[in-house]
Formats: structure tokens, C-alpha cells, sequence
């Protein structure tokens, strides 16, 4: 069952994707620029497969590939593919949802390396909800609208997450962390999209179930920030850049997470090169330092600083492999200012 992390003392950590095609660069780029908290990249440049939903869909129920669309046909048999997934999470079959190197070529090479003396080692995998609002069934209905199916594909990423997990583990670190990668769930609340506070809570008992380091989500959107907080998640994610003004909105929630144990990754650092581009570290800098003081009536500053990461507000895929650099660079000064607080 996942817990909370130790306190991480504001370290640099990035979000999932990087722009290289060659792994060992990209985990060598990551081990130097996030020394404490690496975490296993996805490299989607090498393969399609390695790209959101694609990296984690290998075991489907029902997938089919048609050129570069993925969808679920219904008119297939698939009844005993959906029962063996009930079946394998209820007896922890694990090994069942091992990745092939074309869906995760970043996480086989960071679990060769010797992390026995980092803070933590962090992978992600994409969320049932993202995944579920994203890929449709062949009359383009999104999967998630099928209660059952969708109970069962948050059951298949648990699985799969735990088998990230188990890699990771390989490496020695001490800690941890499995991300679920949500952007979608900027959709509670929607009256167009059909997602419940409900789906979303059993999504992250589900996977919570599995995980024996710490569990937290990624979202690059704003959101119902309280409920999360709510689920005692060991680190919530968020692109603090362009969400920061409605996530602080949840100040009592804030106080009260990270009482608790709870963990705040701060994307101080735009992802995108054309938003990057227009600040400055001192200017990024400025912003943090904002957002510190403007909790700081609630948590006091060293609560903040020793519950903080400094990351990205997303991943870097979109960026070329300079670009991605410069804005890790970006991140890894700006966890070193808050460091020396």
C-alpha cells in the first residue's frame, strides 16, 4: 500500500518525456541535472509507442492499431482478456504487464544504473481518467463512459504501474515514486464530460493498493486541487507556472496536506520553448519566491521548502534536446536558490 515519501528539502525533478532518441544520453542527462530525484523518461521520438496512452495500452483489452490511431473494437471478444485482468490484480500477477523495450526504452536503461544513494527514483504511467476520456471504442465513444471497462483498464494501469515500480526498485533506491499522469482530470466538474469525484478516488485506491513506495498525481491543468489533496497522495504535481493563482485558492487544503506528510512539485519551469524563451531564471525565481510567500501566513516557510520539488511544468517532448536541457538547467538553479534559502 503506497505511503508518503521523506521530506524532500525542495530537489530538482523533471515530468516524464524527454526529446532525445538515444536512452543512455537521455538517463545520463537526467542522473546530472536531477541527482536526488532522476526519473525514468519516456522518449516518444524513438518510438510512437512511448508516447502517452501508447506507452501504457500494450495489454488493451480489444486494442486495435490502425496507422497512428489506437481504438477499442466492441465487436471483438474480448470477455476472457477483461476477466484475466480482474483475475491478475486480485493475485498480484505482476510479471503479466512487463513493458517491451518499445514502450519504455528510457526506464530499462535507467533501472541499469546504481541509484543506491539517491532521495528517490520516480516513473510515471498514464491514468485511467486521461486514458479513459482519450481513447474511444470504434463508434468513438470514450472508454471511460463504459463503468465496467473502465473499472477494469484502472485495474490494468495499476498492474502496470506496479511493474514500473518493481524496474525501478532494480536500481536500489531507497524511495519510490509512482506518478499518475493526468492532465485530463481538468474534466471533473464538466457537465460535458462524464467524470465523477467517485471514478477518481477509486482510481487512485485501485493503483494505491499495489504501490509499495509513494503514489502522486500529474496534472498540467487546473482542477478540483481539494479533492487530491483529499486522497493523502505522497506528491501532487502541477504546472505551477500557468495554474499557481487557482491552485493557491486551496490555501486551507495546502495547510492541511502538508501537515500531513503531503508533497507539492511546483512547475515553476515552462515546458513549452515559446514560454520559456520570454523568462529568465531570475524571473522564474521570482515567481517561486511568490508563490513561497504567498503561503507562508499558512505553512511557514520551512514547512514549504523541506515538502517542495522543482520541476517542469510538464514534459519535454515538444522541445528539441538543447531546449530541453536549458529548461532542466533552469530547474536544477532554481532548486539550488531554494536550497540555500
Amino acid at each position: 500500500m503506497a505511503g508518503f515519501l521523506k521530506s524532500p528539502g525542495s530537489i530538482a525533478s523533471g515530468v516524464g518525456s524527454l526529446p532525445h532518441t538515444d536512452p543512455g544520453q537521455a538517463v545520463d542527462d537526467v542522473l546530472k541535472l536531477c541527482p536526488a530525484m532522476p526519473y525514468a523518461p519516456t522518449l516518444p521520438n524513438i518510438s510512437p509507442y512511448e508516447s502517452i496512452i501508447w506507452h501504457d495500452s500494450e495489454f488493451l483489452p480489444g486494442r486495435v492499431i490502425e496507422g497512428n490511431k489506437l481504438y477499442v473494437d466492441r465487436a471483438l471478444d474480448f470477455s476472457l482478456e477483461m476477466e484475466q485482468v480482474y483475475l491478475d490484480f486480485m493475485e498480484q500477477n505482476i510479471d503479466r504487464y512487463a513493458a517491451s523495450l518499445d514502450y519504455a526504452a528510457g526506464y530499462f536503461e535507467m533501472a541499469k544504473r546504481d541509484l543506491s544513494k539517491v532521495w528517490c527514483i520516480k516513473c510515471q504511467v498514464t491514468g485511467p481518467v486521461t486514458f479513459g476520456l482519450t481513447i474511444t471504442d470504434q463508434d468513438r465513444r470514450p472508454l471511460a463512459y463504459d463503468a465496467q471497462y473502465f473499472d477494469m483498464l484502472t485495474k490494468m494501469l495499476a498492474l502496470r504501474a506496479r511493474w514500473y515500480e518493481m524496474l525501478m526498485q532494480k536500481t536500489g533506491a531507497g524511495q519510490t515514486l509512482v506518478i499518475i499522469d493526468e492532465p485530463y482530470l481538468a474534466a471533473l466538474g464538466s457537465s460535458v464530460m462524464q467524470l465523477t469525484p467517485e471514478m477518481v478516488v477509486s482510481v487512485f485506491e485501485d493503483i494505491g493498493s499495489l504501490i509499495e513506495g509513494g503514489i502522486g498525481v500529474h496534472c498540467c491543468s487546473n482542477t478540483d486541487w481539494g479533492l487530491l489533496m483529499s486522497l493523502n497522495l505522497a506528491v501532487i504535481s502541477l504546472d505551477a507556472y500557468g495554474t499557481a493563482k487557482e491552485f493557491l485558492l486551496y490555501r486551507d487544503q495546502i495547510k492541511t496536506y502538508l501537515e500531513a506528510g503531503g508533497i507539492i512539485a511546483w512547475g515553476i519551469v515552462p515546458a513549452e520553448l515559446d514560454k520559456f524563451n520570454l523568462e529568465t531564471t531570475d524571473s522564474l525565481w521570482q515567481r517561486y519566491l511568490s508563490i513561497r510567500d504567498e503561503l507562508e501566513p499558512v505553512v511557514g516557510h520551512d514547512r514549504f521548502d523541506a515538502q517542495a520539488i522543482i520541476t517542469p511544468s510538464c514534459g519535454l517532448r515538444l522541445a528539441d534536446v538543447p531546449g530541453a536541457l536549458r529548461i532542466m538547467e533552469a530547474v536544477a538553479e532554481i532548486s539550488r536558490r531554494a536550497r540555500s534559502l
